[in-house]
């Protein structure tokens, strides 16, 4: 993989922005690929790099969006006969280029870390502010009272002085969890800007009396009580928790229950909460010669034909096409070239 690509992916991971790699594992001749061969594709389905012809990327582009919405890698083969390919744990796919090599392609995205906010200067607050930063989260500390002695820089990544303040948004792609162990101090002022980061989990530290206290003043003062319904109070699992380490512990596990909750029942798999926003998916049609279906905003081969316009997936797709439109125009015709 080219040294550029890197560069690019580490300016991409110092942005926190999501993008996923994809390498040649293995070829079959004539594919123009070689082993090693990579690319980076990023959100918005930009590509760089190389993994072959061109007739590969749609393709590429596709799965490597769906691997950053669901944060899942996977391993796809591009083939002339895809029957022939069919792996177990591989997703086949038709090769169109000429050559009529085959392909296979290792996709892996890469995301941000998920977020941990943590309102509070607590014991609990700091034990959450270690665990969460043992277990992967970027942990950031909001409260007017921090400083560094009890969140020191090698596991708080951002701290704010005053949350309330004026700022740049911070979390400008994701949705963090969220947990208020103020525990007595500004309790109401806090769950305020919990709530307006729109968390993917909020849990406030309180006795169900304390939290019940603090709903009333909130509502009292303006707030929806609808809005209030998603939070979770006592925070963290019941397993007995009365340290503020353990507690932390059992918040972190309610956090880590929520992260991999999934909607079964939905007919697209639900995105993992804390996961970045992402563009909406990219439209496709279908190349008339080979019958893939081509990502339009990542199309480099289109042309104007009968009134609209055509996308290819390769240069050679649009020569045949160009060589004999009416073929591809009619009714009957599109996609009849597919193999041929």
């Amino acid at each position: 993989m080219r040294s550029e690509l890197f560069v690019l992916a580490a300016g991409l991971v110092a942005k926190e922005e999501p993008f996923a790699l994809a390498t040649v594992v293995r070829r079959q001749p004539a594919s123009s690929a070689q082993a090693g061969d990579g690319a980076l594709i990023t959100a918005d389905g930009a590509f760089h790099g190389w993994l072959g012809g061109s007739c590969t990327q749609p393709t590429v582009v596709r799965e490597s969006l769906k691997a950053i919405a669901d944060g899942a890698p996977r391993l796809i083969a591009l083939a002339p006969d895809p029957q022939t390919e069919k792996r177990p744990g591989i997703l086949v796919f038709p090769m169109t280029c000429h050559s009529g090599g085959s392909v296979d392609i290792y996709i892996e995205p890469v995301l941000p870390p998920a977020r941990l906010l943590i309102f509070g200067v607590s014991p609990v607050a700091q034990g959450l502010a270690r665990l969460g930063h043992a277990m992967g989260y970027a942990v950031d500390v909001a409260d007017p009272a921090a400083d560094r002695s009890a969140f020191p820089p090698e596991i708080v990544a951002r701290l704010w002085m005053d949350p309330e303040g004026p700022g740049p948004e911070p979390f400008p792609g994701s949705r963090p969890f969220v947990v208020v162990a103020t525990m007595g101090e500004r309790d109401e002022s806090a769950v305020r800007a919990a709530l307006a980061v729109a968390p993917a989990y909020l849990g406030v530290v309180a006795s169900r009396k304390r939290f019940a206290e603090i709903e009333a003043a909130l509502v009292s003062g303006g707030l929806a009580r609808e809005s209030l319904a998603s939070i979770r109070s006592p925070a963290g699992l019941d397993i007995g928790a009365r340290a503020p380490e353990e507690i932390a512990v059992s918040i972190l596990a309610e956090i880590v229950r929520v992260r991999r909750a999934s909607a079964d029942t939905a007919a697209e798999p639900a995105r993992p909460a804390g996961l970045p926003t992402l563009a909406a998916p990219m439209s496709e049609e279908r190349d008339p010669v080979c019958g893939m279906m081509v990502p339009i905003a990542a199309s480099g081969h289109t042309t104007e034909a009968a009134g609209r316009t055509w996308y290819f997936c390769c240069g050679g797709c649009r020569e045949k096409f160009l060589a004999s439109p009416g073929r591809y125009t009619t009714p009957h015709g599109a996609g009849a070239g597919a193999g041929a």
